[in-house]
């Protein structure tokens, strides 16, 4: 059997897809089920008559509670998948679902309620997570004090838990000026909390900080994961990074291309050890990506052979690469 490589499809073939499984969800056939859920998700940007396809036909699925990274180079897609899912940017086609929120059909004042009281947000740069002429402890208690409903005991009671929560109690009575980034990061994240959200979207949040002080801002997320069952969604560059959660989620080319779970198990002489496994993503159509370094290593373009055995599916060098290996 000959694979053709497929063509990047345009925003009409985009949309018909997308269309198409819409349909069949309606008709009863939608088996997805999460916290976070992408179908055909397709982004595509015009800029000076050009379009730019960001995302073509992306899915995910992310369950209730999990604390998930999203790795991929800059271009990849990541990015802009972050801003669609934080109700910053709007999809083209496809579904992007959070909760009960469907992303794609929000009017402006629906968006806006998301974005108060659904998700919160920490930023890579730590200016922007905090005012500066606030407490730490202040800029906790200020989304509370937007949203209502709490006295302003309760306010400050509640701030002082999360930042103890996060490590930086002592940072209380501190304005971010008077702090080091990662204590800043760490105030961001309880602040992002503060209003209770279902989910949590950190944008490259160890991304201005060195190795030790960047895990002192992962074991806060993993703290705020366990402790208030918040469903946390990471966006990074660094796999290094990304390798301290149980799932990875690599995204190419505006595709899911694979994922890393990470699980606990138990060695001969008692020890807990973690064991990374990791898959190609097959999409609901069948396709799936070669990691890069399986196509450098075998030379494989344009065509690949396919052979079906009994356990599994063979991938091999069509004609035109297995004649250039030869004669080099």
């Amino acid at each position: 059997m000959t694979a053709t490589a497929e063509a990047s499809p345009d925003l009409a073939d985009l949309q018909r897809r997308a269309a198409q499984r819409a349909a069949e969800r309606a008709g009863g056939r939608d088996r997805l089920r999460g916290h976070i859920v992408c179908d055909g998700l397709v982004r595509i940007f015009k800029t000076e008559g050009v379009e730019v396809v960001a995302l073509q036909g992306l899915d995910l699925v992310i369950d209730r509670g999990e604390l998930v990274a999203i790795v991929g180079a800059s271009g990849s897609g990541k990015s802009t998948l972050l801003n669609i899912l934080s109700g910053l940017d709007t999809p083209t086609a496809g579904i992007a679902r959070v909760a009960e929120y469907d992303l794609l059909s929000l009017s402006n004042r629906r968006r806006l309620s998301y974005r108060r009281q659904l998700v919160g947000f920490v930023w890579q740069q730590t200016g922007r997570n905090l005012l500066p002429y606030l407490t730490a402890r202040e800029n906790v208690e200020l989304p509370m004090k937007l949203a209502g409903g709490r006295s302003r005991r309760a306010r400050r009671e509640r701030a002082r838990e999360l930042l103890d929560l996060v490590g930086v109690g002592y940072c209380a009575d501190r304005r971010p000026g008077q702090l080091s980034g990662g204590e800043q990061q760490r105030c961001a994240v309880a602040v992002a909390v503060a209003n209770d959200p279902e989910v949590l979207f950190a944008d490259e949040p160890t991304g201005e900080l060195d190795e030790a002080t960047g895990a002192e801002v992962f074991a806060a997320l993993r703290t705020i994961n366990a402790e208030l069952g918040v469903t946390i969604v990471v966006v990074t560059h660094d796999y290094a990074v990304a390798g301290q959660v149980r799932r990875t989620v690599a995204i190419r080319d505006g595709r899911t291309s694979s994922e890393v779970r990470r699980t606990a198990r138990v060695a001969a002489d008692g020890s807990t050890e973690l064991v990374s496994e990791e898959y190609a993503v097959l999409d609901r159509t069948g396709r799936m990506q070669l990691p890069a370094s399986f196509v450098e290593a075998l030379s494989l373009r344009d065509r690949v052979r396919l052979d079906l055995e009994p356990d599994h599916v063979q991938v091999r060098p069509g004609d035109r690469a297995q004649t250039e290996r030869s004669e080099a």
